[in-house]
């Protein structure tokens, strides 16, 4: 699982004419799934996004994650994250996970989270989707599960 974690002011995620997902200060996840992922995977990589420091403390350090500042998560699934483009100009698209199972992995990422006390966002997986964000800092991540000295 591949996450880009970006700590915002406020995000949207509208598909069509509607907004299925919004929250204000908190965390924006892009969320792609692998194929060989696996629940523990969807869990653990939760856990780390709930409890990652990404949010100042007093002091203006990054030292407080959204757990500590019950912040709002938004998480969209994003396929694209799969992408692999080390050869030609086209991207490949191998290494994303089944939608089948993509979905069911990108349900549990979320249903961990809230079971953590999150509150929790969505957009609609495997549909077109216009993601309209305010990005704080800008403060951005990646993150994978398992880690990429792990990967195959």
């Amino acid at each position: 699982m591949k996450v880009v974690l970006q700590r915002v002011s406020s995000a949207r995620v509208v598909v069509g004419e509607e907004t299925t997902g919004a929250v204000g200060e908190g965390l924006l996840v892009l969320l792609g799934v692998l194929r060989g992922d696996g629940e523990a995977d969807a869990v653990r990589l939760a856990e780390k996004v709930a409890r990652f420091r990404v949010f100042r403390d007093d002091q203006g350090r990054m030292n407080l994650s959204a757990l500590d500042r019950e912040a709002q998560v938004l998480v969209v699934s994003q396929f694209t994250l799969a992408a692999d483009g080390r050869k030609g100009r086209r991207p490949s698209f191998e290494r994303a996970a089944p939608p089948e199972e993509a979905e069911a992995l990108y349900e549990r990422f979320v249903a961990r989270l809230e079971e953590l006390g999150l509150e929790c966002a969505t957009g609609r997986f495997g549909a077109m989707m216009s993601v309209e964000l305010v990005n704080d800092g800008p403060v951005t991540f990646v993150l994978e599960e398992p880690a990429p000295d792990r990967l195959p």
